[in-house]
């Protein structure tokens, strides 16, 4: 009797299991109708007219791209369909969001290249399906820009920002005397690059010192590491920046906000920016967070990277393209160099300017 029992209520359970789970998929079915017909819904009239654009960021951590990717968002809302992914840092994982772009017939794509030697690829097979692609951010080999005259590419020069992270030193450098520590009248740096053989990165270093060099300073090399990026990397490196050379140092150059910030902390663990004791630090993008340090005075300076315009410009060309238009100054707002490169420009930011940046 206790083993008829058993089975029944054993029955029972899977039975009112079996419900709930046909229950749980009825309503997601449902949802799926539901959220299916919004879809419908809301892609009809002007929605419906509108190009569909497909946007792969390089990854949607990283502080400077989701300024970007906001603005691309924000600037597409009137002009285009986008679909923005994140491709988690990953070139293969990327080559994948462009598979399903053309899959879907997209009009457009806009792509924030993860290795920028991955172009090629990612233009050949733009060029098959005839979906014009615009990247962003991360500049394209030459060779491959002139592949299609359906490429275009948004971005900044590297090397301007790089010359102006060295002016910020050098402006500081001269009205502050005390900063030369050891008065040998040589700058003793520390430099926190970017990711190794982005274009960026390479140009950013050697324009800063370039630009303290034609200013007629002699510079020393302390320490220079890569901190890909990263607020927690550079932090590390700039604490063993610190384990090496102590008060040696005398500026840090960051290739971005957020290398430059995590050094601001290792400097702060080490007594800086308290009483009179001080360490000259750029970064470059001018961040929210860069700006709120540039307002605590742990920031020396940054280099405007215009997220907003840049957003805004890529969507826009990107949007031009998918309708069959020809992207020009006046239906872009951006000159275009060369039938296929808009250049945003950058801007020293300190302290005195900080509202340029916000």
């Amino acid at each position: 009797m206790k083993k008829i029992t058993s089975v029944l209520l054993a029955s029972a359970m899977l039975g009112a299991a079996l419900a709930g789970c046909g229950g749980n998929n009825k309503a997601e079915d449902t949802a799926n109708t539901d959220s299916g017909a919004a879809t419908n819904t809301a892609n009809s009239g002007k929605t419906a007219d509108m190009p569909k654009v497909g946007v792969a960021i390089y990854k949607f951590d990283d502080t400077f791209m989701t300024g970007v990717r906001n603005s691309i968002d924000s600037a597409a809302k009137d002009i285009a369909t986008v679909d923005i992914v994140d491709s988690q840092n990953s070139q293969p994982t990327q080559n994948d969001k462009v598979d399903l772009f053309i899959t879907k017939k997209y009009n457009g794509m806009l792509i924030n290249p993860v290795d920028r030697t991955a172009a090629g690829v990612i233009i050949e097979k733009a060029k098959t399906a005839n979906i014009p692609v615009v990247f962003l951010n991360r500049e394209p080999l030459p060779e491959d820009m002139k592949k299609w005259d359906k490429v275009y590419y948004v971005g900044a020069k590297a090397e301007e920002s790089g010359t102006m992270s060295g002016q910020l030193i050098v402006d500081y450098w001269k009205a502050h005397p005390e900063a030369d520590k050891n008065g040998d009248g040589v700058l003793q740096y520390v430099m926190l690059k970017g990711e190794p053989g982005h274009q960026d990165a390479e140009l950013r270093t050697t324009y800063s010192i370039q630009a303290i060099e034609d200013a007629g300073i002699k510079v020393e090399k302390l320490a220079e590491d890569t901190a890909m990026w990263d607020r927690v990397k550079g932090q590390e490196k700039m604490a063993a920046f610190l384990g090496s050379h102590g008060d040696k140092i005398e500026a840090v150059l960051g290739n971005n906000d957020d290398m430059a910030l995590g050094a601001i902390e290792a400097l702060k663990a080490a007594g800086y920016f308290t009483g009179d004791k001080y360490m000259p630090v750029v970064g470059v993008d001018a961040t929210a967070p860069a700006v709120q340090a540039l307002q605590d005075g742990t920031m020396l300076g940054t280099v405007l990277n215009d997220a907003n315009n840049q957003g805004k410009a890529a969507i826009t060309v990107a949007t031009l393209l998918a309708k069959g238009e020809t992207p020009t100054k006046d239906n872009v707002g951006f000159d275009i160099t060369d039938n296929q490169y808009v250049w945003i420009s950058y801007k020293k930011i300190t302290k005195d300017n900080v509202a340029d940046a916000q």
